[in-house]
């Protein structure tokens, strides 16, 4: 029986909550309703938790921090920056609302953790523009409820998530009656099922006899192995500012105020900075040959939690012997001089479609879209590293919309605007709508506007068998999909594309282009190149190598 949490019990539940997710988010990736190669709901989700653990961890283990508000804190902060598409955004203001709920407690019984949970579902139901039945939200509401009912009758935290998770398997099974893709497809929602791996592991890291935390899996290994990839391109001797600085500053009243002449203090001693306010913290990361400095700023604040200092000429020596041949890394360095009026952001998969963004005037293209959603850091990085007073972001997915609008949210010394672009040839027609001499609010309406002249199609793979759309799809089918939906399904990739291109010359565009994949068939596109100029003589054709893995074309009309 456990009557309370603790400190040490609530970050020995987050680390197993995490571990949970990492070991079934395949599972879940599965239940993704199109049965495509980047199904990523349960990559996303556990990307997101394992930041959030990380974080708490860190708080925990070598900081010395045992108390519960603080440590909900640094779920919260951690799961905010982390959050990586639709399903990690709302995890992360699942756990942002839990900790509203958490920050004045210093053990946490049965009901506090009920009316947190419920706290929870308030601070994501306000985040979702239009929520729908049947997803990550209905189940964590109906857990809520039940558990706020059930803490009435028990002070045993244990029995109460036991019950609760019980509940929420119970109302996952239910959610392909609340939404009919689901039902269709025949899998439950995918964001839910991963929500209760979260629950499980809060529950098993509860019933731990041991006091020891136990360590995060792979994603923290991942994490390593991917900086060690990007940190061993970087010539030691470009390395201007050697000492990678982060610190939260905690306690600190007002942060937004604090926050330019900070921002201000900190450029004039390193780079690479990105200050995010949420409360009553503000956390740093910069470049800085004197970290003293940094730290001595902000310890007239408040007080300094989750010191992180890394020498980076010594780091690089160091890893240069853990990898080969890694990819250059995407980032850029900060841009200099004045700050211009606008800047743009995109984000995008592929060579070819990345150098039409820079072609089109975008300052940043983060890497990733449809294989890998960029968190709300990378978004937070991107932003910091263009020189702009106003930001101009195009996702170019709808699973990224969120993440943007919540590092634009973040974000106090720039003005940043989220032009919600759904896939990259929305965002190729919203850049071509830009215009110089209109404003930057004319500009914003105008780049909205633009996004419903264009349809996007894509030419991918089926994964698994299922049934969408009215379509019977089998594993390694050729995928149609036309806006979102499956349009047409077949064993030949020519006459499946073909199907794909009458669909999308129905309303008579006159311009259709080709963005071909890193596997289309050059054979193939010459066919389809010629069979639109037959077919269709009063339409354009461009044909571009857009590079993009897993899609054998990405197809615009407008």
């Amino acid at each position: 029986m456990h009557t309370t949490i603790d400190g040490r019990t609530f970050c020995r539940m987050i680390v197993c909550a995490a571990n949970r997710l990492e070991e079934h988010k395949q599972i879940v990736d599965e239940l993704n309703v199109f049965p495509v190669p980047d199904g990523d709901t349960g990559t996303n989700m556990s990307m997101t938790v394992m930041s959030a653990a990380r974080e708490v961890r860190q708080a925990y283990v070598d900081n010395g921090t045992d108390t519960i508000p603080a440590l909900a804190k640094a779920l919260s902060s951690g799961a905010l920056r982390g959050a990586r598409g639709n399903s990690g955004v709302i995890t992360s203001q699942l756990f942002r609302g839990m900790y509203r709920g958490l920050k004045e407690t210093q053990e946490i019984g049965a009901g506090r953790f009920a009316e947190a949970m419920s706290r929870g579902v308030e601070t994501a139901y306000k985040a979702v523009m239009r929520p729908k039945e049947g997803t990550i939200l209905t189940v964590a509401r109906e857990m809520a409820a039940f558990a706020l009912n059930y803490a009435m009758n028990t002070e045993d935290v244990e029995e109460l998530l036991e019950a609760t998770i019980a509940q929420g398997w119970e109302v996952l099974k239910q959610t392909p009656d609340m939404l009919p893709v689901l039902k269709e497809a025949g899998v439950v929602d995918a964001g839910g099922q991963g929500f209760l791996y979260v629950f499980e592991g809060m529950l098993n890291g509860l019933r731990m006899e041991e006091d020891e935390i136990p360590a995060l899996t792979t994603g923290e290994a991942a994490k390593e192995k991917s900086q060690a990839s990007a940190q061993a391109q970087i010539d030691p001797a470009s390395i201007k500012f050697g000492y990678c600085t982060e610190f939260i500053v905690e306690g600190v009243k007002d942060p937004e105020s604090h926050a330019p002449a900070l921002k201000e203090y900190l450029e004039s001693i390193g780079d690479s900075l990105v200050l995010v306010t949420d409360e009553d913290i503000i956390k740093i990361h910069v470049h800085t040959n004197d970290p003293g400095k940094a730290l001595q700023k902000g310890l007239a604040l408040g007080q300094l939690i989750n010191i992180k200092i890394e020498n980076m000429r010594q780091q690089h020596h160091n890893l240069l012997n853990l990898t080969e041949e890694a990819p250059k890394p995407a980032e850029e360095p900060v841009q200099e001089g004045p700050a211009k009026e606008i800047g743009f952001i995109t984000v995008s998969v592929g060579a070819g479609i990345a150098a039409l963004f820079t072609d089109l005037g975008v300052d940043y293209v983060i890497p990733g879209g449809q294989t890998m959603n960029p968190s709300t850091e990378d978004v937070l990085n991107a932003i910091a590293k263009v020189n702009a007073e106003n930001i101009v972001i195009l996702p170019n997915n709808k699973n990224i919309i969120l993440a943007a609008q919540q590092a634009a949210d973040l974000t106090k010394d720039k003005k940043v605007y989220v032009v919600g672009s759904r896939s990259i040839p929305q965002g190729i027609t919203a850049m071509l709508n830009y215009g110089i001499s209109d404003s930057i609010e004319e500009n914003i309406e105008a780049m909205k506007e633009s996004l419903s002249t264009v349809a996007t199609g894509q030419l991918t793979f089926a994964v698994r068998d299922t049934h969408v759309n009215n379509k019977e799809i089998h594993k390694d089918d050729y995928l149609a999909i036309l806006d979102d939906e499956v349009n047409a399904v077949g064993r030949d990739l020519f006459e499946t594309t073909q199907a794909l291109v009458d669909a999308m010359m129905e309303n008579g565009p006159e311009l259709i282009t080709f963005y071909c994949g890193e596997d289309a068939d050059p054979s193939v596109t010459e066919q389809l190149e010629a069979y639109v100029r037959e077919q269709y003589p009063d339409a354009e054709v461009e044909i571009h190598d857009g590079g993009q893995p897993l899609y054998y074309y990405i197809i615009s009309a407008e």
